[in-house]
């Protein structure tokens, strides 16, 4: 290898593109059989690296193309095309429980994609690599814009589409977490679609006041999207994840401001006392902390606290009152929400009323709860601190590395279709 080893190309086409976006990895000019291995490494805003990396043999070109030839071992192995993404795991000797996550769209995720001689497993970073690519991931496209929004005591983000509009819109909500997360927004935005990111469980507001917002912070969220002069005001959806999932719901269907054309909800439960205010809903949670489980690694199993899901009327939303077409997602091994048990629940609940024509449930088998845009890697556990509590703990999310990745990029392309149909 001597002589060529320092002629190794290697190409990743496109080197900059949306998080979303397939590339193709091309290795050329090694010897024909020659054993490489091809090695990911990103490093988080938050200091922490992760990894992943296949091991191939070249073919008789000296070619290796890591979208059509199989990884013989490594963090992932067969055909896989983005398996350098989405079997990322942190670096050996990495702090337990850390997740990957995008805090500022306005810069690119960074890959270093490299190749090494033989079919290596650890010591990356003490070896020299024959050729290396830095490969940029963006979640917002050029020409995307990025808004605060603080009007009406909101804590917000809008992503406006590249362009005059007007643009469909969508409120976007994260889980219990709290927090101002925009990845997931600025990709829809991507996509053509206007999107508000909202923190709905620690925005300035809440914080400030002491006690957590009530409807009228989402209808105020709503007015303000719809009353934007590049949003159709008409053409309004909306997408949870988690605890977002409740919030969704319950404004879907007895909400008189909010007219959404659609919803989406990932991983969540329609169970919750309608009546109750959102510190009221907090308290019922709380109420089932008996029913909580502890994995043999002690991580947190929260999906009985909603179980068995209740049949008193006045504990969940009555989702036979809801007028736009509803899309649930629905990880099988959601280890955090009894996302299988509600879905079914509501699917039976629709029926009874009539209204069943406007559901459509994507099922996922040995998905987990974290459900996000494609090639993020699965983080079956990690630490998490509820909002509203003062106590970080390691929460089972659940999931199976290649399962989860396979219903990450069906369900975000799926959803993205029923978004457009919908919207468009």
């Amino acid at each position: 290898m001597d002589r060529k080893q320092c002629c190794v190309k290697l190409s990743v086409q496109p080197s900059r593109g949306l998080m979303d976006e397939k590339f193709i990895v091309l290795v050329q000019n090694v010897w024909p059989g020659f054993q490489l291995t091809v090695h990911a490494l990103h490093q988080c805003e938050d200091g922490h690296s992760w990894e992943a990396f296949g091991h191939y043999t070249a073919d008789a070109t000296g070619t290796v193309n890591v979208s059509e030839d199989p990884s013989l071992g490594g963090t992932y192995s067969g055909v896989e095309p983005m398996g350098l993404l989405w079997s990322l795991r942190p670096v050996p000797g990495s702090k337990p429980g850390i997740r990957m996550r995008k805090m500022n769209v306005q810069t690119p995720m960074e890959v270093t994609i490299s190749v090494y001689q033989g079919h290596q497993t650890e010591g990356f970073v003490d070896q020299v690599s024959l050729a290396g690519v830095l490969v940029e991931r963006w979640y917002m496209a050029p020409g995307v814009h990025r808004i605060p929004i603080t009007e009406g005591g909101l804590t917000a983000t809008l992503f406006l589409p590249p362009g005059p509009g007007p643009f469909p819109g969508l409120l976007d909500l994260w889980g219990g977490t709290g927090d101002l997360l925009e990845y997931r927004a600025a990709l829809l935005a991507s996509h053509g679609i206007a999107s508000l990111a909202l923190d709905y469980l620690t925005p300035k507001i809440s914080m400030e006041a002491g006690k957590l917002v009530d409807n009228e912070y989402f209808e105020t969220a709503y007015r303000v999207l719809q009353q934007h002069p590049q949003v159709l005001g008409s053409r309004i959806a909306m997408l949870g994840l988690s605890f977002g999932c409740s919030v969704t719901l319950k404004m879907a269907a007895y909400s008189h401001v909010l007219k959404l054309r659609c919803a989406v909800c990932v991983n969540g439960s329609h169970v919750q006392p309608v009546d109750g205010s959102m510190t009221e809903i907090m308290h019922f949670f709380r109420e089932n902390v008996g029913k909580v489980r502890f994995s043999e690694e002690k991580e947190v199993i929260w999906r009985n606290l909603l179980l068995p899901i209740p049949t008193d009327p006045s504990l969940k939303v009555d989702v036979g009152r809801l007028q736009c077409p509803l899309l649930l997602v629905v990880g099988e091994d959601d280890q955090n929400w009894p996302a299988y048990e509600s879905a079914m629940d509501m699917k039976e609940m629709m029926e009874r009323a009539g209204n069943s024509h406007l559901l459509t449930i994507l099922w996922y088998p040995n998905a987990g709860h974290l459900i996000e845009p494609p090639y993020t890697p699965l983080v079956r556990a990690s630490t998490f601190k509820p909002a509203q509590s003062p106590e970080t703990m390691m929460a089972l999310w659940g999931g199976e590395t290649v399962a989860h990745s396979r219903a990450q990029e069906d369900a975000w392309r799926k959803t993205l279709v029923f978004l457009r149909e919908n919207l468009f």
